[in-house]
């Protein structure tokens, strides 16, 4: 079962990407703060890299303005990541959370079969917001939609 607004999101230890690598449990992450988390299925995919993590490196100022904290999500890992990063010149304090082996996306009960596709344990589309790592607001994607975890969508619904 996913993980439902107002429960608190699950302590599991990941990797935060930048220009090293360093590994964090995601408590650490989330305490005291109000983040939006998005993850995508994959580092390199088409829709991730060509729509829905450009949006938030767009945007990402707007989400800084509101006091809001982004992270990325994607079961890859953190080398994968950090080239993702680079190639898609994601600004520093945007976060890119590698969690290779899906114990994070798991625990949030957000995974996704891509099997048939040949990649494995994914995670599934979709945002939430959390305040002091307690969910407030979360968006799943239908699969193949990008409309509601998008940084547009996010900055509208988010309490300013």
């Amino acid at each position: 079962m996913a993980i439902q607004i107002g429960q608190s999101l699950p302590d599991v230890e990941l990797s935060v990407v930048g220009e090293d690598i360093r590994p964090c449990r995601t408590g650490e992450l989330f305490a005291g703060s109000r983040v939006v988390l998005f993850a995508v299925p994959g580092a390199f995919t088409p829709t991730c890299s060509s729509r829905h993590l450009p949006g938030y490196v767009q945007h990402y100022a707007d989400f800084q303005k509101a006091g809001v904290k982004v992270m990325c999500l994607a079961v890859n890992d953190a080398y994968v990541m950090q080239a993702w990063a680079l190639a898609q010149r994601v600004p520093p304090g945007l976060l890119m959370l590698a969690d290779g082996n899906a114990g994070f996306t798991r625990a949030l009960g957000l995974e996704l079969d891509g099997s048939a596709f040949g990649m494995g344990l994914r995670a599934r589309r979709f945002a939430l917001y959390a305040e002091d790592g307690v969910v407030r607001l979360l968006r799943v994607e239908a699969p193949g939609e990008l409309r509601i975890s998008s940084a547009e969508a996010m900055l509208a619904a988010i309490p300013r």
